[in-house]
């Protein structure tokens, strides 16, 4: 499997393939032990928003600053040579190439590219599968964002979603209880009255520089110029 380090060397030894120095650089790496299905959205730079990512292999794609948008992780898909088919999690409907923004519970990388870039993993849908973000090489709180444990394995009973008797996501509590409190809607609308639940702090443990619900901002988001950005499923840092 290419590491982290790996990565690095790789990209230092070939500088010169940046398009321009206002470009990024996002290389996604599977290290799980499953085939994952990378959705991305909006797609363009990506090839079209999916494609299929074995078990230690990696793929290397190039967005221009002013990007913004989602990666996520699909899994248990079944796509014939069409590009139709199915994902037991984070489908964006029933191709390959997503169009749209997955189903929850996914959890998500999320990314404004400029002259200052944005980026985070929220678990705000929930999860369903490890997700680590690594900026390279750029200036500023350039600090690892993500959720390298794995939440299905002490997802509490009432927000895990099974197949066949394995829980193969864990639900956000705004799915599952439709209440205020929980989607930070209505009089919890703001980040003074909605605050962490028991739900979103069992997430934060696990997972401390993840978003956990929707005003999670302070140990969630960082911002880093001039960086390029390896995803990793299922990595520890």
């Amino acid at each position: 499997m290419l590491g982290v380090l790996g990565i690095l060397f790789l990209l230092d030894e070939n500088a010169g393939t940046k398009v321009t120095e206002s470009a990024r650089i996002f290389t996604i790496i599977n290290n799980c032990k499953e085939t994952i299905w990378p959705g991305v959205f909006p797609g363009a730079n990506f090839n079209g928003g999916g494609f299929e990512l074995k078990p230690g292999q990696s793929i290397v794609y190039t967005a221009p600053v002013s990007w913004s948008g989602r990666i996520w992780g699909r899994t248990g898909c079944n796509f014939d040579k069409n590009g139709n088919g199915s994902c037991q999690t984070g489908a964006c409907g029933i191709t390959l190439k997503c169009g749209a923004s997955g189903e929850t519970p996914a959890t998500l990388a999320e990314f404004t590219l400029a002259s200052l870039d944005f980026y985070d993993v929220s678990l705000v849908d929930g999860f369903n599968v490890p997700l680590v973000v690594t900026p390279l090489n750029g200036k500023g709180n350039c600090s690892v964002a993500g959720c390298d444990g794995d939440l299905r394995n002490s997802c509490p009973s009432e927000l895990a979603i099974k197949a066949n008797g394995k829980v193969i996501a864990c639900n956000n509590a705004c799915d599952v209880f439709q209440k205020d409190e929980y989607c930070c809607k209505g009089v919890f609308g703001n980040p003074v009255t909605c605050q962490p639940t028991y739900y979103s702090k069992k997430f934060k443990e696990a997972c401390p520089t993840a978003y956990s619900y929707a005003y999670d901002d302070p140990t969630s988001i960082f911002t880093c110029s001039g960086t390029d950005y390896v995803i990793s499923f299922c990595s520890s840092r």
